[in-house]
C-alpha cells in the first residue's frame, strides 16, 4: 500500500499487464497484415474451417471468463490462460487471412470486419480481466461474463459472413437498397402534399415499403415550402424511388449470376471486377440520392445540379457494366437480352434522351426503363436549373423539341402494347404516366421560374 492519498499499487506489480501487452501487439500486427488480401498463388482456406476455429475461440473465451471471474489461481496460471487464448486467436486470424485468397474488395471487407469483431471483443475481455485483477475490483464476477458474451456473439456472426464474391457483392447491394428505402421513407414523410413516388416510373418501388407506412397525401402542405420548392421536392422523391428500383433490378441481376452457376465457388470469379464496378456505381447512386435528399430544404441549385450530374455518371457506369456482363453466354443470362441492351445504351446521350420501349417482358426491360427515366430527369432538370438562360425564342425551341421527343416516346410506348397482357400493359402505362407527369411538372416550374 502506498502512502495515504496515493494510488493503490497494482496487484502483482502490473506483471500481468506487461505480459498481456506483447500478445495484444502480435494480434494487432496480424490484423494490419490482413488489410491486404492474401496472394492469389496461395491455397485458399475454406470458410467452414474459419468458422470452426471461431468456435474454438468462443470456447476459450468461456474458459477465460470462468477463470477470471471465479476463484483466481496464481499469476503463472493466469499467464498460461492468456497465452493459450492468444495462440488460438492468432491461428484463427491466420485462417481468416488464408480465406482472402482470390477475394475481391467487398468479400475481403466482410472477412476482415468479422475478424476484427472477434479481435476487438477479445481485447476488451482480457484488458478488463487483467485490470479487474490488478485493481482488486470486487465486481469482476459480474462485469466479466457480459464481455465474454460479446466474444461469443462475434464468433457466432462468422457463420453469416458471405463465402463468395458474388454473395458478398449481392449483400452489399442489398444494404444499399435498405439505405435507399430509408431515404425514400423519409422523403414520403415530407409535408409536400401528394406522394409523387407513387407516380414514379418504377411503378412498384414503394410497394416494398412497410404496409404500415402512412401516405404523405394525408399530410398538409408545409407553409415553409413554396410551390416551386414542392415541385422540386417531388422530383427528388421520384429520383429516389426510381434509383431504388434500379438497384433492386441490379440485385436480381446478381441473383441470376448465382443461380446460373448453382452458387458454385469459382464459377463467376472472372466477372468479379465488373460486379465490383457495378457495386461501386450503386454506391455512387446512393450517395447522390442522399445528397439530393439533403438538398430538399436548402434547394441550392448548384448543389442539386452537381448531385444529379454525378448521379447520371453513376447510372451511365451501371449501364456499361450491365452491358459487359450481358455479353456472357445465353444460358447464364437468358433474361438479359444482350442485343436489346446494346441498342438501349446506344440511344443515350446528354443532349436528348429518346425512350423507345419495345416488347419487353424480361428483367432487363424493367432495368432499362427505370435507368432511362432517371436520366430523363437529369437532362430536363439540367436545362431548368441552368444559370445562364438564353432568350425566349430559344427557350420556345427547347420546349418544342422536348415535347416532340415526348410525343415520339408516347407513340413508341403505344406500339409496344401490341399483344401485351393486362399486367404488361399496366406496367407500361404506369411508367409512361410517370414520365409525362414529371415532364409537365418540370416545364411548368421552368416557365414559372423564368416568368414567361
Amino acid at each position: 500500500m502506498s502512502k495515504k492519498g496515493g494510488k493503490k499499487a497494482a496487484k502483482g506489480g502490473g506483471e500481468l499487464s506487461r505480459f498481456l501487452q506483447p500478445h495484444l501487439q502480435t494480434i494487432t500486427d496480424t490484423i494490419q497484415m490482413m488489410s491486404v488480401a492474401a496472394p492469389a498463388g496461395l491455397e485458399r482456406t475454406v470458410w467452414s474451417e474459419v468458422v470452426a476455429l471461431g468456435d474454438v475461440v468462443s470456447r476459450q473465451a468461456t474458459v477465460a471468463g470462468m477463470v477470471w471471474s471465479g476463484e483466481l489461481p496464481g499469476v503463472e496460471a493466469l499467464k498460461e490462460n492468456i497465452a493459450a487464448y492468444f495462440n488460438v486467436l492468432q491461428g484463427f486470424l491466420l485462417a481468416c487471412h488464408g480465406s482472402t485468397v482470390g477475394a475481391g474488395p467487398t468479400l475481403h471487407k466482410y472477412i476482415t470486419t468479422s475478424a476484427r469483431g472477434v479481435v476487438d471483443s477479445s481485447f476488451s475481455l482480457f484488458k478488463l480481466a487483467v485490470s479487474a485483477y490488478e485493481s482488486g475490483n470486487p465486481d469482476r464476477k459480474t462485469i466479466i461474463p457480459p464481455v465474454t458474451g460479446t466474444v461469443w456473439e462475434a464468433c457466432l456472426a462468422l457463420k453469416k459472413v458471405p463465402t463468395t464474391n458474388c454473395i458478398a457483392i449481392g449483400r452489399a447491394m442489398t444494404e444499399i437498397c435498405v439505405c435507399l428505402k430509408d431515404v425514400l421513407r423519409e422523403m414520403k414523410e415530407l409535408p409536400i402534399g401528394d406522394n409523387t413516388a407513387e407516380k414514379s416510373s418504377s411503378g412498384e418501388a414503394d410497394m416494398t415499403l412497410s404496409d404500415n407506412d402512412e401516405s404523405s397525401s394525408d399530410i398538409e402542405v408545409d407553409d415553409d415550402f413554396t410551390e416551386e420548392e414542392i415541385a422540386v421536392a417531388k422530383l427528388i422523391i421520384t429520383v429516389t424511388s426510381d434509383s431504388l428500383a434500379a438497384v433492386k433490378e441490379t440485385i436480381r441481376f446478381i441473383t441470376g449470376l448465382l443461380k446460373s452457376s448453382g452458387n458454385q465457388r469459382g464459377a463467376n470469379e472472372d466477372k468479379v471486377e465488373s460486379m465490383e464496378n457495378l457495386l461501386s456505381c450503386c454506391n455512387d447512386i446512393a450517395d447522390q440520392v442522399n445528397e439530393l435528399g439533403a438538398c430538399v430544404y436548402t434547394q441550392d441549385p448548384s448543389e442539386m445540379k452537381s448531385a444529379i450530374k454525378r448521379l447520371y455518371n453513376g447510372i451511365k457506369g451501371m449501364c456499361k457494366e450491365i452491358g459487359d456482363l450481358g455479353g456472357l453466354p445465353e444460358n447464364a443470362f437468358a433474361a438479359f437480352g444482350s442485343s436489346s441492351y446494346e441498342a438501349f445504351v446506344g440511344q443515350q446521350n446528354e443532349e436528348c434522351v429518346v425512350l423507345s420501349i419495345e416488347k419487353k417482358r424480361n428483367v432487363l426491360s424493367k432495368l432499362e426503363l427505370k435507368i432511362q427515366f432517371v436520366k430523363t430527369v437529369f437532362i430536363v432538370a439540367g436545362m431548368v436549373w441552368s444559370g445562364d438562360l438564353p432568350g425566349v425564342e430559344t427557350l420556345k425551341e427547347i420546349i418544342a423539341a422536348y415535347f416532340n421527343v415526348l410525343q415520339g416516346f408516347l407513340l413508341a410506348c403505344h406500339g409496344s402494347t401490341d399483344g401485351a397482357g393486362p399486367t404488361l400493359r399496366k406496367y407500361i402505362t404506369t411508367s409512361v404516366k410517370g414520365v409525362v407527369d414529371s415532364s409537365f411538372s418540370l416545364f411548368k416550374l421552368a416557365v414559372s421560374a423564368y416568368g414567361m
